[in-house]
């Protein structure tokens, strides 16, 4: 009588960069870039840590592979049409990603030197420009005026897209600005629905469409002149 054998177990995955970055893509969104470590990665890919460093060669290089990861997941298409157009369409396609990684400028502004990548996805953005006809320092100056919107985030000096709270709270917050009446007029105009306190914040997606819309149209104008001059 024959008798019944267990059932072989499945080859494991080798591991590789790949699926280390994977995994550490996968965590930060899940968890928070702060969860991400090398004994954390290890357990959620079920080696030891110390097995990660033959794919990476420290957390500063975790991180970059993870940037590098995210990147790719924007296309880089080339040219067709105006400019602006190109322009406008990478940086929300840049955004798209930002949404769904909400944790990737935390560790743009982190990183202190442009991998290859980093450097391809620029190059890309710069080429934009100059098939555009923009001179060279034009492009520069729009470089620094557009920053990291680029990469589809605003780095704000004051953030409040997160700014929901409870009513109550929000009618002390109103209080605390009666002496700055300008700075009261803005935010009753952030927090308000008809007479009711909503504690409603910005709408970060419309801000950042409305900011890249003035920088784009602003550099146009100046590359018209240009032209004329």
């Amino acid at each position: 009588m024959a008798t019944q054998t267990d059932a072989p177990e499945a080859p494991r995955i080798p591991l590789n960069r790949t699926r280390v970055l994977e995994a550490a893509v996968a965590l930060a969104d899940r968890d928070g870039i702060d969860a991400v470590s090398m004994r954390k990665l290890g357990q959620e890919l079920g080696v030891e840590a110390m097995s990660l460093y033959n794919h990476v060669k420290n957390k500063g290089d975790l991180l970059d592979g993870m940037v590098d990861t995210i990147l790719g997941e924007i296309e880089l298409t080339p040219m067709e049409g105006h400019w602006k157009t190109a322009m406008r369409t990478r940086m929300l396609a840049a955004r798209e990603v930002v949404i769904r990684h909400q944790w990737v400028p935390e560790v743009l502004e982190s990183r202190p030197v442009m991998t290859p990548t980093m450097m391809r996805y620029m190059d890309s953005i710069i080429g934009f420009f100059r098939e555009g006809g923009v001179s060279i320092d034009l492009t520069h100056h729009a470089m620094h005026a557009i920053g990291s919107r680029l990469l589809g985030f605003t780095q704000e000096l004051f953030d409040d897209s997160d700014a929901e709270q409870d009513p109550a709270a929000a009618a002390a917050m109103m209080q605390q600005l009666t002496q700055f009446p300008n700075i009261r007029a803005l935010t009753e105009a952030l927090l308000h629905e008809g007479d009711e306190i909503v504690g409603a914040g910005c709408d970060s997606n419309f801000e950042f469409r409305f900011t890249i819309d003035l920088i784009l149209d602003g550099i146009e104008r100046l590359h018209l002149a240009e032209q004329e001059g």
